[in-house]
């Protein structure tokens, strides 16, 4: 049963458990209430996606309580300094180019080499966030294709039982998501328009892309992506010689995507064994069929794009 609760430090206590268990909560910002869970876990962040019936992985926006924090996870640049100082915390998003070592999830970037972060102002996220220690990926808090809520309600009313805890922190204040910009360009390139005007921006780093294109920093834009350095051979009942075999359910392979045919389990690990197993000694890497219904359609999306060997 869904609790929705007014934040209080027993609420605190009891969001960190359920993030430390790999759950999700659903908390206000000052944009949309978002679907937290612990950006490190990648089993958490497929949850997000199973949860809000999000048919691609598309990635997530990784929310911190200073820039310090997100400091450790990202390469900030002088323009990324400029704008966190003008606008953080608030609705605000910069993509910028994530540490090798980075923790966060490569599910929650969507096998990306960059991460989309941002500092919430709303007291319960901060709170909550500098509690926990760890950050957080929170899309919004709604099922796919649906309306953003922006009440603890609107929540309850998308999402249902599938949630185990909302905390009601009361109306959002801005209403809409966060300005997304691209800051791993020349020139910083706006993805998405919202609670930070370009003219905002442009007072404070200036010049700023607003075309609408294709490409890597879009995802699922592109044929292919996500792609490693050696041949995918999708759909195979075995490997050939020199490939390593993926597979997926009750079967002998190299590496499996879920012994159990667990589809969740199977998001969870796809990034981080795709990275595993891409060696330059091997002759490709072959795929077990991995079935093509909830989070199936996204696997099959994001290793149909990795199977791709030209634009």
């Amino acid at each position: 049963m869904v609790t929705i609760a007014s934040f209080s430090p027993e609420v605190l206590s009891q969001a960190c458990e359920l993030l430390s268990s790999g759950d999700v909560v659903a908390i206000p910002t000052e944009t949309v209430y978002g679907l937290a869970a612990d950006a490190t876990n990648d089993k958490a962040v497929a949850k997000i996606y199973a949860i809000k019936q999000r048919p691609e992985f598309n990635p997530l926006i990784i929310h911190c309580h200073s820039a310090q924090q997100a400091k450790s996870y990202v390469q900030f640049d002088k323009r990324a300094e400029k704008l966190a100082d003008a606008f953080w915390p608030g609705p605000i998003t910069f993509v910028l180019k994530r540490y090798p070592d980075s923790a966060i999830s490569f599910l929650a970037s969507s096998g990306l080499e960059t991460l989309a972060v941002r500092i919430p102002a709303h007291p319960v996220a901060q709170a909550l966030i500098k509690a926990y220690s760890k950050p957080l990926a929170a899309p919004s808090a709604n099922l796919s294709q649906t309306i953003s809520p922006t009440s603890a309600i609107d929540v309850q009313a998308s999402l249902g039982n599938r949630v185990p805890l909302i905390i009601d922190g009361g109306q959002t204040r801005v209403g809409v998501e966060s300005t997304i910009i691209d800051l791993t360009e020349a020139i910083p390139h706006i993805l998405r328009p919202g609670g930070i005007s370009v003219e905002q921006i442009q007072a404070v780093i200036g010049t700023v892309d607003l075309s609408r294109r294709a490409g890597i920093k879009a995802p699922g834009m592109m044929a292919r992506h996500y792609a490693p350095s050696v041949p995918m051979r999708l759909n195979a009942a075995a490997p050939l010689k020199g490939e390593l075999f993926l597979g997926f359910g009750s079967m002998d392979c190299d590496y499996n995507l879920s012994p159990s045919g667990n589809l969740e389990e199977a998001a969870a690990n796809l990034f981080r064994m795709m990275r595993l197993m891409d060696r330059q000694n091997i002759a490709g890497i072959a795929v077990a069929p991995i079935p093509k219904h909830g989070l199936g359609l996204a696997i099959n999306d994001r290793l149909m794009r990795a199977a791709t060997r030209e634009e």
